[in-house]
């Protein structure tokens, strides 16, 4: 049986700056506490998250996040195993700030340093809050990244396919700022969609006439903008209508592509005949209601569990970073002062690297 641990997480690779404590023991976890500080009001005035300013506010935030969650879980760094860190792949200046706090509280209390793979932590989290059995098939769907992986084990992954540009949250995002909605540009879409035709617009469905599970979602921005274009120089602006069904079409197509490539990426995955065969989706995309049930419909189609987890745990939080860092502390995985912040870090090492570098950070 193996002892227990408790593992102090860290996540800054973006615009939330988290920290979160979790306890291992044998194979269950429990979330002892987390805690994320956004920076969307930092950034409402850009449009998008600005790289320096989400640097300088994880350098402010990060320790005020780990006493925060200390509190929380009622525990002292005397009550802390081992210390785990987002490593990369994201915005450099806010994954080094927060290897460098980790860094500092893990010399400064004499504890082991484990450096994580941000894609690693969504790509562990049904392990988290499921136990869910390996293999599994993993979708992260978020505003920096999209890609679909054969989770074997802890620290082995194979990449299927992925977005070549633009992730799906991202596109969401731009769409949002080209017919002047507020951001985030997801749940914001999503609302204004409801209420739109989405047969009124109709947007291509861009990469589905290619084979494979490779994805592409800037070309479909593109078709918005010019639609866009199209109706206010027809009728010298958009009413609240035309961009409820400009955000249908766009809603539309990109539940369209995410179905078909994942049921492509399911068929793969389903030729090795898994035990229990179960598709995972994480990332803020996730939580879009249209999206969510198209995924559904495909794993029940194809004979598969579909499994979401709660959405605090499917956006960016530490308690996946701590959780990660457990599992790979208990599997020899070790890191030292020499731990580099990393803006790109494949999973699947063994794939070619995803072209393009999106807002929310570096393609993996």
């Amino acid at each position: 049986m193996s002892t227990p641990l408790t593992i102090l997480g860290i996540e800054s690779s973006c615009d939330d700056t988290a920290a979160a404590l979790v306890r291992l023991d044998g194979d269950s976890a429990q979330v002892l506490s987390s805690v994320v500080h956004g920076q969307t009001a930092l950034h409402a005035d850009f449009g998008g998250v600005v790289p320096e300013i989400a640097a300088r506010a994880h350098a402010e935030k990060l320790d005020l996040a780990v006493r925060e969650a200390m509190a929380r879980a009622g525990l002292t760094l005397a009550n802390v195993d081992v210390v785990a860190v987002t490593a990369g792949p994201g915005l450099i200046g806010g994954v080094l700030a927060g290897v460098m706090c980790a860094k500092g509280i893990a010399a400064g209390a004499g504890l082991p340093l484990v450096g994580v793979n941000h894609l690693a932590g969504h790509a562990l989290t049904p392990r988290l809050t499921d136990k869910a059995g390996f293999p599994y098939l993993m979708l992260l769907v978020s505003g920096g990244h999209c890609q679909f992986l054969i989770v074997r084990g802890p620290d082995d992954f194979s990449r299927l396919g992925g977005t070549i540009d633009d992730a799906p949250g991202e596109a969401f995002d731009k769409v949002a700022r080209l017919l002047g909605l507020p951001q985030p540009g997801g749940p914001e879409v999503e609302r204004a969609s409801t209420v739109g035709d989405a047969s009124r617009l109709r947007f291509p469905r861009p990469l589905l006439d290619r084979a494979g599970c490779d994805l592409s979602f800037s070309g479909l921005k593109t078709a918005v903008l010019r639609a866009r274009d199209s109706v206010v120089a027809e009728k010298g602006g958009l009413t609240r209508q035309d961009r409820a069904d400009l955000c249908a079409g766009f809603q539309a197509a990109v539940c369209d592509v995410l179905a078909e490539k994942t049921r492509r990426a399911l068929a793969l995955y389903m030729e090795e005949a898994p035990p229990a065969p179960l598709i995972a989706v994480a990332g803020g995309v996730a939580a879009n209601g249209p999206v969510r049930a198209a995924l559904k419909d495909v794993a029940a189609q194809a004979g598969a569990r579909f499994l979401a987890p709660p959405l605090e745990l499917c956006t960016d939080n530490a308690a996946m970073i701590a959780y990660a860092g457990g599992v790979l502390y208990r599997l020899g995985h070790r890191d030292d002062m020499t731990l580099a912040a990393r803006p790109r870090w494949p999973l699947d090492a063994a794939s070619p690297a995803m072209l393009g570098s999106g807002k929310k950070g570096a393609k993996a």
